[in-house]
Formats: structure tokens, C-alpha cells, sequence
């Protein structure tokens, strides 16, 4: 039985699982994924973004428990320094860091108006205006990474915990057909072409569809 744990809940729609279980993959640490049903009030809560906090994921490693996504990236990057989760020049490490935190906390509308659905395919959907910001800050967050640090990934040749914070970005762009450059575009095939990716994309495509409010439409 492996030491560390980490809580999820649907692959298919959960951005904040998808998250935590990247950096997880990415620390090279050996972990056992413990599912949340779906079902419940609060799994359901979380999911629709009703929720004042994040449930999942938690991450249990011997009598550590942290359950914020940004602590779990934090936590990693000390157990697990060679794995090199946050980049290891000073400069780079802050702008890793703060890209990381605007994902973590901003981007409210892109959120609400483009929830996770890995499994759907959205023709013609329409933006909202107030997304459209988000998607033009995040692009130009995309193109000034990719630019500075020559890619595949935002900081460089190795993903970061920067990657894993906007792989569910990733996810959306593709579900709602977003339009982008050529530039984001290729970032975005690359993240998806990952193994750990591939993995979760599987597993997302598998599950039921059992949240009948994240299939409509909006």
C-alpha cells in the first residue's frame, strides 16, 4: 500500500482534481487515487462551483494532509526537488509562481461559462464577454511564457507545476472550440499529448455521465 494518497473526484469534470493529480504525476511519487462518488451534496457542490471551498483534491503523504492545490504543488516541489516542479533560476521560479496563483485565483468567468467536460465537444458555442477576457489573458500569459522560455512547455523544455495549474484550461479551449493562435494552439496539442494526460483523458472518456447540469449547453 502505497504511503501517499490523493483524493479526487470526476475525471471528467473536476479541473481541481486534474490539477493535483498532474503534479502528483509529475513529483515521480508512487500514490494511490481514492475517488470521490459524484453523487453526493458536496461532490456536486464543488463540481458546480457552488461551493466556498475546494473539496478535492487531498493529498495525504505519511501524517501529512494538505488539501490546497497550490500547497500540494508547494509541498511536492519540497519532497520531491528533483523532479524540478518549479523552475530553478529565482527569477523564473517567481514567474512560475505567479502565474500559478492567477490561475488559482482569478479567471471566475471562464469558469462559470466553460466548466471541464472532457467528453463534450461544443459546436458553435458562443463566449461569453466577460470569458472572452479570461481566454485573452490566459493566451497572453500562454504566448509571453512560450516566447520567453523558447516551450514546448510554459517554462521551458520540462513541465511545471505552471503546466499542470492550466491543463484543465487546455481542456476547456478544446471543448468549446476557442479560437487561438497558432502558438497556443501547439501548446495546447502538446500538453494533451503528454502521457499523463493521455492517461487521465482515458479514464475521463470511461466515466458516466452522471452530472446532468454540466451537460447542458450554455
Amino acid at each position: 500500500m502505497s504511503k501517499t494518497t490523493l483524493t479526487i473526484s470526476s475525471k471528467n469534470y473536476s479541473s481541481w482534481s486534474l490539477r493535483g493529480w498532474l503534479m502528483v504525476k509529475m513529483s515521480g511519487l508512487d500514490f494511490t487515487e481514492i475517488s470521490v462518488p459524484t453523487d453526493t451534496a458536496d461532490a456536486r457542490a464543488e463540481l458546480l462551483l457552488l461551493s466556498p471551498s475546494i473539496l478535492v483534491p487531498s493529498l495525504s503523504h505519511a501524517k501529512v494532509k494538505v488539501w490546497d492545490t497550490l500547497a500540494i504543488g508547494e509541498y511536492l516541489n519540497e519532497i520531491a526537488p528533483k523532479a524540478n516542479l518549479l523552475p530553478s533560476n529565482q527569477v523564473h521560479r517567481a514567474h512560475c509562481r505567479a502565474i500559478c496563483g492567477e490561475m488559482h485565483s482569478g479567471f471566475s468567468a471562464l469558469r462559470s461559462s466553460l466548466p471541464m467536460n472532457i467528453k463534450a465537444k461544443m459546436k458553435g458555442f458562443k463566449v461569453w464577454s466577460k470569458a472572452q477576457l479570461d481566454i485573452d489573458r490566459i493566451t497572453e500569459i500562454w504566448k509571453e511564457c512560450l516566447l520567453s522560455y523558447k516551450g514546448p512547455y510554459l517554462f521551458g523544455k520540462q513541465m511545471t507545476l505552471a503546466d499542470a495549474m492550466y491543463a484543465p484550461v487546455v481542456m476547456r479551449f478544446l471543448t468549446y472550440g476557442v479560437s487561438l493562435t497558432p502558438a497556443c494552439m501547439k501548446y495546447c496539442e502538446e500538453i494533451i499529448a503528454t502521457p499523463y494526460m493521455k492517461e487521465w483523458i482515458e479514464a475521463a472518456q470511461a466515466e458516466p455521465d452522471d452530472i446532468e447540469e454540466l451537460e447542458v449547453e450554455f
